[in-house]
C-alpha cells in the first residue's frame, strides 16, 4: 500500500510532477525525518566503502546521493515561500537547524572528506573531462569551505554557528513576513483616494476582500500596491504613515523586531570567517566568485555612487523646484519622492505610469517573454491548465525545444497574497541532470503582482513588466541547463555571475518590435502607440540617480557589515556608514537592515549584495554583442548565449564561458551608460 512518503519522494503526476493534493503540511515533518536517514544511510555507504576511492565510487555516488532529502525539501521551502501557514512556519523553525546539523556532519566525516581528498590530489592522472573536473572541484571546495580541515573542536564551533544561523535566517524571514501581512491601511472615503488611478483601487478593492476587511479599500505593503500608492497619492500624511511602515518592517518591537537577530548573525558569521582562516565574513564569501575581494566589489559600487549622487542631487533640486511650484514649503521626503518624479517624468517626457500600465497586461508580458525565448532560443510554452499546481493561482508550461522535444516545466505563480513573502524569485522542484535515466527541470517562477477584480485584467507597471523578465531569465537558466552532473545543473554558478542570464534577459523587455506586439490596450485592442513607446524609451534612464542610490547604498551597507569585523547596534552601523556616504536624506536603501532578506533570511546573498551590479556589468555588455550584430535576435550571436552561458550551468569557470561567448571581459563603461551615468 503506498504511503503517504511515496508521494513526496516519487513522484508519479504527468512528466514527473508531484501529486500536490495528496501531500499535506503535516505530512512533511515525518518526511524530512524518513528523507534524512535514508540519506545519512548513502553516506555511511559512502564513507565506509572498502574500494580504493575513485571518481564514480565516491563523487559519482554522493551526485546521486539525497534524492529523497531534495524532493522533501523542495516542496516544503516552496511552501514555506509561496504558501506559508503556521505549521509551516513552525516547521520551519524546527527544521532549519535540523538541516544544518545534518550537512555539517556530512562536511565533517573525516573518513569522507579523506576520500574526497585523495581523489583531488591525484586529478591530473584521473583524465577526467572538465565537466566532472569542475564536479570534483566543488566537491573538494565544499568540504573545505564547510569547516573538513578543521580540529574537532572547530568542527563542533562551526557546526553549531551554522546551526544557529540556519534558525536565526528562518526567525529573520518570518519576521518580515509577519510585519507585512499584519499591517494594513484602510481608505474609506474620496479624499484618501484622491489621485489614485483605477488600477490601483481595483488592486487595493481586491485586497481589502482578500483580508476581509469591511473597507473598501486598503493599502498593504506588497511592492505593488505600495510603490505606485506613494507614486499617485495626493494625501501626504497618508503616503508619510504608508512609507514609515513600508521602511520599518522588522523594527517595530516586540517579537517581529529583527534587529537583535541581525547583530547575532553578524557577530557569527565573523566567528565563522575566522574560524575558516578568512579576516571577514566577506572575504570568506568572496573568495569562490568573480570578484574575489571586497576590495574589487567597493571598487565597483563606488564608481557608480559617486556619479550617482551627482545626478540624484540634480533630480532632488528639480523635485524641490515642482514642490515649491505648488505653494508648499516642506523639504523633500523620502515619502515625497515617487510622487514628485512621476510629476515631473509627466513634464519631461509627457507620459505618465497610469498611462502606460493600461498597455501592460500581465497575459500579454507573459506571452512576450515566451515569444522572446522562442526568438532565440526556439522555445515554444504551452500550457497545461489540466495539471495540477501547488495553488490555484499558480500555473503549469511545458517547455518544447525547437525540435517538439519537451525539455522541462514552468510554473507561473504571479499573485500576491498573505501567505506568501514579499519579492519575486525563481526556484525549481526539481533540476535538470542525465545521470542514470536523467530528469528534466521543473522550474518556478514566484511574484507578487496585484490581483485584480473578477473579470478584469492585471495590469503591470513596466518595473513589474522587467521583474517578470528577470525572472524568466532566471528560469530559462534552469531550463536550458544541459550537463550531466546535478552539482553544476542551472543557475549553480557563482553568486556574481547568477544574475547575468536574468539581468540581460529584462532588455528584450524594451526592444521596440517586442512592445509593439505585446503592449495592446486592455480595452481597445490597439497597439501601444509609436509617441508612446518613443516616451517610454527616452525615459528608461529618468529618476536613474534615485535608482542607483537605492541600490547601491543596500550593497555598500552589506559589504560594510561584514568586512567591519566589530559593530554595535547595526541600525547605528548602517546609519554611520550611509552618513560617511553622503546619503542624501531624501533617499532610502532599497532593503533597509531590519528586512534586507536578501542578506539576513539566510546566507544566499550575504556580502553579495553587490552581485546584481557585478552581472550588471555583465549584461550590458552581453547585450551589446547583439546590438553590435545589427539584430537583436541575431540566431549566431543567441546560439553562442544558449551555448555558453545559459546552458552550461557551473560546469566551466564563469570567467573562461564569458569569454567563450564575447572573446573578452567587460568594463564598466556598457553598464554606466545603460544607467545613464557615464562620464
Amino acid at each position: 500500500m503506498d504511503t503517504v512518503n511515496d508521494h513526496i519522494f516519487s513522484w508519479t503526476g504527468q512528466h514527473g510532477l508531484p501529486d500536490f493534493s495528496r501531500i499535506g503540511d503535516d505530512h512533511l515533518a515525518p518526511a524530512f525525518d524518513e528523507a534524512l536517514a535514508r540519506h545519512n544511510a548513502e553516506i555511511e555507504a559512502i564513507a565506509s566503502d572498502s574500494r580504493p576511492a575513485d571518481f564514480d565510487n565516491t563523487i559519482l555516488a554522493l551526485e546521486k546521493s539525497g534524492d529523497a532529502l531534495s524532493r522533501v525539501s523542495a516542496l516544503f521551502w516552496n511552501r514555506a515561500g509561496a504558501d506559508s501557514n503556521e505549521t509551516i512556519r513552525a516547521l520551519e523553525r524546527e527544521i532549519a537547524p535540523k538541516i544544518s546539523r545534518h550537512y555539517s556532519a556530512i562536511a565533517m566525516n573525516s573518513e569522507l572528506f579523506g576520500r574526497v581528498d585523495t581523489i583531488w590530489k591525484n586529478r591530473d592522472a584521473l583524465e577526467l573531462d572538465g565537466e566532472a573536473t569542475r564536479v570534483l572541484e566543488k566537491h573538494w571546495k565544499g568540504f573545505v569551505r564547510a569547516g573538513a580541515k578543521l580540529d574537532r573542536k572547530g568542527q563542533d564551533r562551526l557546526a553549531a554557528i551554522n546551526e544557529e544561523l540556519a534558525g536565526l535566517g528562518a526567525r529573520f524571514s518570518q519576521n518580515v513576513l509577519a510585519d507585512e501581512a499584519d499591517w494594513h491601511l484602510p481608505l474609506t472615503d474620496e479624499e484618501s483616494l484622491t489621485g489614485l488611478p483605477e488600477f490601483l483601487r481595483d488592486a487595493m478593492a481586491s485586497a481589502a476582500r482578500e483580508r476581509d476587511l469591511d473597507a473598501p479599500y486598503v493599502v498593504t505593503l506588497s511592492r505593488s500596491i505600495i510603490e505606485p500608492f506613494l507614486t499617485f497619492s495626493e494625501n501626504r500624511d497618508l503616503r508619510e504613515h504608508a512609507f514609515t511602515a513600508w521602511i520599518s518592517r522588522g523594527e517595530n518591537g516586540g517579537e517581529t523586531d529583527n534587529v537583535g537577530t541581525v547583530a547575532k548573525v553578524l557577530a557569527l558569521r565573523q566567528e565563522k570567517a575566522q574560524l575558516l582562516g578568512y579576516d571577514s565574513f566577506a572575504a570568506f564569501k568572496l573568495d569562490d566568485t568573480m570578484a574575489k575581494t571586497p576590495e574589487a566589489v567597493n571598487a565597483l559600487l563606488m564608481k557608480v555612487w559617486d556619479r550617482a549622487v551627482i545626478q540624484a542631487r540634480k533630480e532632488e533640486d528639480a523635485i524641490a523646484a515642482l514642490i515649491a511650484e505648488e505653494g508648499r514649503n516642506h523639504r523633500v521626503a523620502p515619502w515625497d519622492w515617487r510622487h514628485y518624479s512621476e510629476k515631473l517624468r509627466g513634464r519631461q517626457f509627457d507620459f505618465s505610469e497610469s498611462e502606460l500600465k493600461p498597455y501592460l497586461q500581465l497575459e500579454n508580458i507573459i506571452k512576450a517573454c515566451f515569444s522572446v525565448a522562442n526568438r532565440l532560443f526556439g522555445l515554444t510554452a504551452v500550457e497545461r491548465p489540466d495539471l495540477e499546481a501547488y495553488h490555484p493561482d499558480a500555473r503549469v508550461f511545458e517547455i518544447h525545444d525547437r525540435d517538439n522535444r519537451l525539455i522541462g516545466l514552468f510554473i507561473g505563480d504571479y499573485f500576491a497574497r498573505q501567505s506568501k513573502r514579499s519579492g519575486a524569485w525563481m526556484s525549481g522542484l526539481q533540476q535538470q541532470h542525465r545521470l542514470d535515466d536523467g530528469q528534466i527541470p521543473i522550474i518556478y517562477n514566484v511574484m507578487n503582482f496585484a490581483k485584480p477584480p473578477e473579470g478584469k485584467p492585471a495590469l503591470l507597471s513596466l518595473d513589474d513588466a522587467r521583474t517578470l523578465f528577470h525572472e524568466f531569465g532566471h528560469a530559462l537558466h534552469g531550463l536550458l541547463s544541459d550537463v550531466t552532473y546535478p552539482t553544476v545543473s542551472g543557475t549553480s554558478v557563482s553568486r556574481d555571475f547568477v544574475e547575468l542570464p536574468s539581468q540581460l534577459y529584462e532588455h528584450w523587455l524594451t526592444v521596440p518590435e517586442v512592445l509593439q506586439e505585446f503592449a495592446v490596450h486592455h480595452e481597445t485592442g490597439e497597439p501601444i502607440p509609436a509617441a508612446l513607446l518613443d516616451k517610454v524609451l527616452a525615459a528608461r534612464n529618468f529618476n536613474g540617480g534615485f535608482a542607483a542610490i537605492e541600490f547601491t547604498a543596500s550593497a555598500l551597507v552589506d559589504m560594510a557589515f561584514h568586512t567591519a569585523g566589530k559593530f554595535g547596534d547595526p541600525l547605528d552601523f548602517e546609519a554611520a556608514k550611509l552618513a560617511e556616504l553622503g546619503m542624501p536624506d531624501a533617499i532610502v536603501m532599497r532593503h533597509r537592515t531590519p528586512h534586507f532578506l536578501h542578506v539576513f533570511s539566510g546566507d544566499g546573498y550575504s556580502a553579495g549584495y553587490y552581485s546584481y551590479m557585478w552581472s550588471e556589468v555583465l549584461d550590458a555588455d552581453a547585450f551589446n554583442a547583439f546590438e553590435e550584430s545589427g539584430d537583436v535576435f541575431n540566431p549566431d550571436t543567441a546560439d553562442r548565449l544558449y551555448r555558453h552561458i545559459y546552458s552550461v550551468g557551473g560546469s566551466v569557470d564563469p570567467e573562461d564561458t564569458y569569454l567563450a561567448f564575447r572573446g573578452k571581459l567587460p568594463d564598466a563603461t556598457a553598464m554606466l551608460k545603460k544607467k545613464g551615468l557615464a562620464a
